[in-house]
């Protein structure tokens, strides 16, 4: 992202009526050396985790659950309009959206959707380490 890019204001809303895919984030800003990205949701992601770095959802509309795989056993978080919440690092995860949903992430630039490892990726989940808005 040029240095100018980082400097304009970005509309939330625009920047996720810019684009339809599922699964599939875009890239709003850059804070040091992390990505603020916004994607639209619905339906299950896969499990899978991330090795090195914590992963960060702010729910922006709608409902996402994110099953966990814990030492204590699993469990579900379920976010609604407004909640944040952040996955530790390590933690075997899964994101899952009843209903179309729209959210927030903050994670190290170059992070993965699909992690260090995990599951067989499904079509709709898109493999990358975020879009560029536009």
């Amino acid at each position: 992202m040029e240095h100018t890019e980082r400097t304009m204001p970005v509309s939330l809303g625009q920047a996720l009526a810019s684009f339809t895919e599922q699964w599939s984030p875009r890239i709003v800003t850059k804070v040091n050396d992390y990505d603020v990205r916004v994607t639209k949701v619905e339906g299950e992601h896969l499990w899978h985790t991330h090795a090195h770095t914590d992963e960060f959802f702010l729910v922006l509309s709608g409902e996402l659950r994110i099953g966990l795989r814990e030492p204590a056993g699993e469990r579900t978080v379920v976010l609604s309009q407004g909640s944040v919440f952040t996955v530790p690092r390590g933690i075997e995860h899964k994101p899952y959206a009843p209903v179309p949903t729209e959210i927030l992430l903050f994670e190290p630039s170059g992070t993965s959707t699909v992690g260090d490892r995990h599951d067989e990726v499904p079509a709709h989940v898109d493999v990358t380490t975020g879009h560029a808005l536009g």
